[in-house]
């Protein structure tokens, strides 16, 4: 599926808190993959399911709290977090502090607080992700440069990279895409086009600001209007490349590099 929700895991041991976020978060266009009122029920979840985000009480069922669940959770495998509780005391702060929440957000909850909370921490997650990564180059995240050299300033339609997906910020939610399923990206006036099997996005960035923020090897230019992913190729000839339905152009000046990455005997 070329297209999939974020899938969120809550924890909460008040039934009917969890059933109102698990309905509201759904309306809102996310994913819930597990409901847990205990630790080891959420790391359970978290062990058997591709969990993109946390949303954890810090007062729960069973011998560890949330944070301490969160913990564990991180341990295997980092991911954002939020923390929906009630708990606003000097100690649980500190120690909540020490797990880098995105997001600390007290009960009760407001949704417009929530949905900005859910956003930064998808954000902030993946600029640390980012910058992280040691092929990540050195840059200001408040300002990106395209293929010109010019400076662009990121507005509301933002793309964001965790390990192999990406999240597009469509209104006020992410949307989730794999890089394997894209097909090619296309420039097209001052947007630039991702194309995958079934779907097509639109960001108001340029082809180079786009490329220079993901990082996959395989998606190579081969036109000043089009990148590619090789993975997808099915045939190529001196002028025009064939990725799924569609027949891309090849540019003299690229013609080389895109050669470079095929052993021709």
């Amino acid at each position: 599926m070329t297209q999939s929700k974020i899938s969120i895991l809550l924890v909460e041991d008040e039934a009917i808190l969890a059933m109102e976020l698990s309905d509201t978060l759904t309306a809102e266009g996310y994913l819930i993959a597990g409901v847990a009122n205990n630790g080891p029920a959420a790391l359970d979840i978290f062990q058997k399911e591709n969990i993109d985000l946390l949303i954890c009480d810090i007062n729960i069922k069973g011998n560890w709290d949330g944070i301490e669940t969160v913990q564990r959770v991180m341990a295997i495998r980092a991911i954002p977090i939020i923390y929906l509780t009630a708990l606003a005391d000097h100690d649980t702060l500190e120690r909540a502090k020490q797990t880098y929440p995105a997001a600390y957000i007290p009960k009760p909850y407001n949704l417009t607080n929530l949905r900005m909370a859910i956003e930064m921490a998808i954000n902030n997650f993946a600029l640390r992700s980012s910058a992280a990564s040691p092929a990540a180059k050195p840059k200001n995240p408040d300002l990106t440069e395209g293929t010109s050299g010019t400076r662009e300033t990121p507005n509301r339609e933002t793309i964001l990279q965790v390990n192999d997906h990406i999240f597009i910020k469509s209104n006020y939610r992410f949307i989730k895409i794999a890089l394997g399923d894209i097909l090619f990206l296309e420039a097209e006036n001052n947007y630039t086009i991702i194309q995958t099997s079934t779907q097509k996005f639109a960001l108001r960035q340029s082809l180079g600001n786009i490329l220079d923020r993901l990082s996959l090897n395989n998606l190579v230019r081969t036109h000043r209007s089009f990148a590619v992913n090789l993975d997808r190729v099915e045939s190529f000839n001196d002028y025009e490349i064939k990725v799924g339905d569609f027949e891309i152009s090849l540019g003299r000046n690229y013609k080389d590099e895109f050669f470079h990455h095929f052993n021709f005997r």
